[in-house]
């Protein structure tokens, strides 16, 4: 839950600069005629299922609901809320595809115990006691979770009871509501060693559930202050590796990177948990929360969806129903993915699964298009004619000689699943659609766009065709081909386009639609398109300008929103405080919380920028970040880490002919605890 000193928001992450995406190309089956999960046909024999976990409890990871990310202790965090969600479960197919747990976060209790020392529910939320709830939750076939912390109080301000010193007591009583799940945070612990409270509790649990004879699983919520992934798999059967998720893409990027490592210490039930899921809650885009969603289920992480279900849309039901992507996560083998490479942050994750195939998750970190590539062989593949490729969102099947590769928008993951096939030759080819554009165009000016359709499966792909569109006023032309006969393996249909923004149009982002297909040798038909943003921009005016008075072209921020001159805030734009640095207020300058970039466009017109920079005066004694500026792809200045004992320092960096400087802040190589980053008095000379 709360790690104390971190922030909670929701950010529209303004996303990628130059134009992108990728596609896959093949045929979209509707639900009923997709095919089953990719299974071997070679001889190579499937892996061993995993031998049972001492108590059974989590063979795979947690699937659910938590009500925190989405509503904290607002008063619609309530017995209908709860029963809502456990309809939904059911009416929506969430319960079919997996989803189990629905449970309770903090603020369900009242602020004191009773005379005997028994917790006691809120009689405004939960009229009818927990009990009623948890009935009504067992009644769909469902089960239910609820929290407390190995402290005297809860996470929360307002301080309910905690179980430190109660846990025989509090145990019993969640056995007897009917209680399956607990999460157990960590605030207000008085210091006493976690192996000891945790151990404590999970006495106390096993203690109750022989008493009802229904088990408990028991998730750890410590944060990974103390690396529960090195004692806690005879203790929980699940354990956070971090501090708290916030809905925003530099706060679920950092956590990735963070649980990634940790992969030998996950297993059928003992899980490394990153944190509950923020897709849906509106601070990501789609792209962004398909990415969040993909590298969770490769990871083995438990899947808690932390939106509000009742306020869901259908483009967040289809994500999160995803069967094809779930099965990645639950597979019975209960191996976590593991990083095949990174550099300049194109990630490959693998994972073997307990059929002999590989999910493989392509993943772009990065502002602008990428092509990730990887094999088969790499994959620990056998070696084979051919191999079926299932890309695991388009839910579409391809055939390939042994690549394992995409053209991966910005923020983006695309996720396959990869096996020897004997029938693979039956399979379209695989084929790549991926755009680059001139990352910026003026009103008025013309920009390239370059669209490729390449054929990276095992047979040939024919009557490839390719076009581009835009919206109405913009002019397309080309003189380059966009129909070819053949497509052979390895080759490709590569098409130049001139793009011309109207004159008259608003500076923003836009988007441009590449749409391809071709024909399988069998004749079928194989199409697909993808969207192509270009954003149109305004050079900064001549002379001096405050950051804050110009329009920056992307903000990613660890907690929160950016803010423009305040501090970081908390839950939305606008609500952080003064700019404070050694005591002094500045008027003007970005706050941000690492990790974060916030991009701006120069367009080779501005020559320095510069600041004062450090940790925020409100944080106190905490803190600890590092700045770094970027003109384009190169860092032109970097302070090193500072901390709030640290003098503001001012900086001049030298960003002479750039097209965009990017501001980053890091954490200073530590955790993200209280990293407040302030850029005061932030200015471009240009």
């Amino acid at each position: 839950m709360r790690h104390r000193s971190l922030r909670t928001a929701r950010h529209r992450v303004i996303g990628g600069l130059a134009a992108a995406l990728l596609g896959t190309a093949g045929l979209t089956l509707p639900a009923a005629a997709q095919p089953a999960a990719a299974r071997p046909t070679t001889a190579e024999p499937a892996a061993a299922a995993p031998a049972a976990a001492k108590d059974g409890l989590a063979l795979t990871p947690p699937m659910g609901f938590n009500n925190w990310n989405s509503t904290h202790c607002r008063a619609d965090f309530n017995e209908a809320m709860v029963k809502g969600i456990a309809d939904i479960f059911v009416s929506k197919g969430l319960k079919d595809a997996g989803y189990t747990y629905v449970n309770l976060d903090d603020c369900w209790a009242r602020p004191q115990r009773d005379a005997n020392g028994k917790l006691v529910p809120d009689p405004v939320r939960f009229p009818k006691g927990i009990k009623a709830v948890a009935d009504y939750v067992h009644s769909k076939g469902l089960k239910i979770g609820i929290y407390t912390s190995a402290g005297t109080k809860t996470c929360n301000t307002a301080g309910f009871p905690g179980a430190l010193g109660h846990e025989r007591s509090d145990a019993q009583q969640f056995a007897d509501w009917g209680i399956d799940y607990l999460k157990y945070d960590n605030c207000n612990n008085q210091g006493v060693d976690a192996k000891q409270r945790y151990r404590t509790m999970r006495d106390a649990l096993k203690a109750a559930s022989e008493t009802t004879g229904r088990p408990i699983v028991y998730s750890i919520c410590e944060w990974g202050q103390n690396k529960p992934w090195e004692w806690a798999a005879d203790v929980g059967q699940l354990w956070r590796t971090t501090g708290d998720i916030s809905d925003s893409w530099g706060s679920m990027l950092s956590i990735t990177k963070k649980n990634l490592p940790l992969a030998p210490y996950a297993g059928p039930g003992h899980w490394n948990d990153p944190d509950m899921l923020e897709v849906g809650n509106g601070g990501m885009t789609d792209t962004e929360y398909r990415s969040h969603f993909s590298l969770w289920s490769v990871m083995a992480a438990p899947l808690l969806i932390g939106t509000d279900l009742r306020k869901a849309d259908a483009k967040t039901f289809e994500i999160l129903g995803n069967r094809e992507v779930i099965a990645v996560d639950q597979d019975p083998l209960g191996k976590q993915g593991t990083v095949l490479s990174s550099e300049g942050g194109r990630w490959v994750i693998s994972k073997e699964m307990a059929d002999g195939s590989r999910a493989v998750a392509l993943f772009n970190e990065t502002e602008r298009p990428q092509r990730i590539a990887t094999t088969a062989a790499r994959l620990g593949l056998p070696q084979a004619d051919g191999y079926r490729l299932r890309d695991l969102w388009r839910n579409q099947d391809q055939n390939t000689s042994g690549s394992v590769a995409a053209t991966v928008p910005a923020h983006g993951t695309v996720l396959y699943r990869v096996s020897a096939d004997r029938r693979w030759a039956s399979y379209p080819p695989a084929a790549e659609l991926g755009a680059g554009a001139a990352p910026f165009t003026e009103a008025g000016a013309t920009a390239p766009v370059e669209t490729a359709l390449r054929n990276f499966g095992g047979t040939a792909a024919h009557q490839a065709r390719v076009e581009l569109t835009g919206p109405d006023g913009w002019r397309i032309r080309t003189s380059w081909p966009t129909r070819a006969a053949t497509l052979p393996t390895g080759s490709r249909l590569a098409t130049r386009w001139q793009v011309t923004a109207p004159k008259d149009v608003k500076p923003g982002a836009y988007e441009l639609t590449v749409r391809a297909d071709y024909r399988s040798a069998r004749g079928d038909k194989v199409g697909t398109e993808l969207p192509v943003p270009v954003h149109v921009v305004v050079a900064p005016p001549s002379g001096a300008s405050y950051a804050s008075d110009l329009p920056w072209l992307s903000a990613a921020n660890g907690w929160g929103p950016a803010e423009k001159d305040t501090s970081v805030g908390e839950n939305a734009a606008g609500d952080g405080h003064p700019i404070t640095l050694d005591g002094t207020v500045h008027a003007k300058g970005l706050g941000v919380h690492a990790p974060s970039e916030v991009t701006y466009y120069t367009g080779g017109h501005c020559t320095a920028f510069t600041a004062k920079v450090g940790v925020d005066d409100e944080e106190g004694t905490a803190g600890t970040v590092a700045f770094e500026v970027w003109a384009d792809d190169t860092k032109v200045l970097s302070t090193g880490t500072l901390t709030n004992a640290d003098p503001a320092k001012a900086i001049s960096a030298a960003v002479d002919g750039a097209t965009t400087v990017r501001l980053v802040v890091t954490d200073g190589g530590d955790d993200v605890t209280s990293d407040h980053g302030d850029w005061a008095d932030a200015a471009f000379s240009c």
